[in-house]
């Protein structure tokens, strides 16, 4: 990475350890994933304990042990914000093939979610409201979004093209946060 693509990804760092850390304890555990992936169902009208919501909880857990195993901790943590920049800037070193291990099954949760039609792919309609829920963005902004992601031009997004906008949103080279 670049120094500014590297300073990006740091700034996007710090203020996904801020945004996860629900209950403001200075540090994150498996709870505050879970709480995470509860707003994220409930903000695109799932239950949480839906077989969607329980799909992306499960994600987001797991995403959280391959953290803590990245940071030397238990799989219960906690995850100091020093300890978080370390394990993720070990994932983005890892390449693609160890974000996507880690981050994959998230993207497939997100696609759970927003697929209200169940093609496996998620339509402009659907990331719109997937985006209205978690960043608040407009229409215009959402299709904006759509179109650069959209790697393919087909008119949907596959799990891998939503993967690599994640991947390109924390690595600095993409404006639009998928995450919330």
């Amino acid at each position: 990475m670049t120094m500014v693509a590297d300073n990006t990804a740091q700034a996007r760092l710090s203020k996904r350890f801020e945004k996860w850390d629900k209950d403001g304890n200075g540090v994150l555990e498996p709870s505050d994933f879970v709480a995470e992936a509860a707003e994220i169902a409930a903000a695109l009208g799932q239950a949480p304990d839906s077989p969607r919501g329980a799909a992306l909880r499960d994600a987001f857990q797991s995403m959280f042990e391959a953290l803590a195993d990245r940071a030397g901790v238990s799989p219960q943590g906690p995850l100091n914000r020093d300890q978080f920049h370390a394990a993720a800037g070990e994932l983005f070193q890892g390449g693609e093939a160890a974000f996507n291990t880690v981050l994959g099954p998230v993207a497939k949760g997100i696609i759970g979610l927003c697929d209200r039609n169940d093609d496996g792919v998620i339509d402009a309609s659907e990331f719109a409201g997937w985006l209205r829920a978690v960043a608040g963005l407009d229409e215009a902004a959402a299709a904006e979004a759509f179109r650069q992601i959209d790697a393919d031009g087909n008119g949907t997004l596959s799990e891998d093209e939503l993967l690599a906008a994640i991947r390109e949103f924390h690595f600095g080279r993409l404006e639009f946060e998928l995450l919330g």
